[in-house]
């Protein structure tokens, strides 16, 4: 017998919440699937098999060099590691070292965000010793100079809906920054849909999550300067060893990223047209009243907002959906202002029938 929901005791889940790690991010295609395969039926001089991926990958993405690791987090574990080491080997099997005391990350303090782990915990991994920069709801290009010593390695900024959005400075001012001072500059630019707008602003290194906005399986890859690159794959011998990949997800990564070239994400103004149908079903139930939001960070993606009132308040909505099978999870960020959103990315036109008969039971 197969392996299924019921043989394991799983619900199977809704996911109108996002690529989301929680909930294994998302759904990738046969096309990745068939890489995949081709990954686990064949055997490969695996350093070879990095060092080539990366070359294809940094070609496709008009970069000096790229890597694949196994996640957005571990890309900044690493990239810290790097970036502190400076190719050193003794440092990649003694990472944390009182031979070297230029461990300082600059962070804009908005940017220090959980998001899912916290930043700092990354940072700290790859023996980096978090300085945040300006303040929580403000951060310019003269609060991350004020922070700069001897003992900055890097400075890092992470572009995320989770981090506060007014007031900070761009990556390209960032980069601006770190130029002057001959800096390194980190972009987390895990969820972003852009390969390449953020190595055009000036950054020295870029990661991405492979499962999010190009549908691939569970991977990271960071791209920027070669020397760099050099010294994450270094990392391998290090704290790298805990954080490898296989040899399947790296090809189906591969595909992954080249097919995300060709077809790119589904657009907004499609998003926003197969959800009138759900939002129109949404506003008939009672005590509800449904609207489309775009992302509050900007990106093309726009989702259903739902007012809760009445008896219920939106956390109690939220975990009935929850409940039974298939588990619908949403995007819970504002129940405390008594709002709902779903996120239709990964949802299909029959799955949206199901949330709405749902959440008629359910109010």
């Amino acid at each position: 017998m197969t392996i299924n929901f019921e043989k394991l005791g799983l619900k199977e889940v809704i996911n109108a919440s996002g690529r989301m790690t929680i909930l294994g991010v998302s759904k990738v295609s046969e096309n990745v699937l068939t890489a995949q395969r081709f990954g686990g039926e064949h055997f490969f001089e695996m350093s070879q098999l990095a060092i080539q991926t990366g070359a294809y990958l940094a070609k496709l993405l008009k970069v000096e060099d790229a890597q694949i690791v196994s996640s957005a987090s571990a890309g900044i574990a690493q990239s810290v590691a790097a970036l502190i080491g400076a190719g050193d080997l003794y440092h990649a099997y003694h990472p944390y070292t009182d031979k070297i005391n230029k461990r300082e990350i600059i962070l804009p303090k908005g940017h220090n965000v959980d998001y899912g782990t916290p930043v700092e915990v990354m940072v700290e991994q790859g023996g980096g010793q978090v300085i945040e920069a300006g303040y929580a709801n403000m951060c310019g290009p003269d609060h991350l100079e004020m922070m700069i010593t001897e003992k900055t390695a890097a400075i890092l900024y992470i572009k995320s809906h989770h981090t506060v959005q007014k007031s900070m400075l761009t990556v390209a001012e960032t980069a601006t920054v770190a130029k002057a001072h001959k800096i390194p500059l980190i972009v987390d630019a895990a969820a972003e849909e852009d390969l390449f707008k953020y190595i055009q602003a000036g950054a020295d290194l870029v990661i991405y999550s492979g499962a999010k906005a190009m549908e691939g399986p569970s991977a990271g890859l960071v791209i920027g300067k070669k020397e760099y690159i050099e010294w994450i794959r270094l990392q391998g011998k290090g704290i790298g060893r805990a954080m490898k990949i296989g040899k399947d997800n790296i090809l189906g990564f591969t595909q992954a990223v080249e097919d995300y070239l060709v077809h790119g994400s589904e657009a907004g103004s499609e998003m926003k047209a197969r959800m009138l149908p759900f939002i129109a079903d949404l506003n008939e139930i009672s005590d509800l009243s449904a609207e489309v939001v775009q992302d509050g960070a900007g990106r093309d993606i726009y989702r259903a907002s739902v007012k809760v009132s009445g008896e219920k308040n939106a956390k109690q909505v939220i975990e009935e959906l929850k409940e039974k099978d298939p588990a619908v999870y949403t995007r819970e960020y504002q129940a405390n202002n008594g709002i709902i959103e779903f996120d239709v990315r990964s949802v299909n036109q029959s799955e949206m029938t199901k949330i709405v008969n749902r959440l008629k039971e359910i109010m």
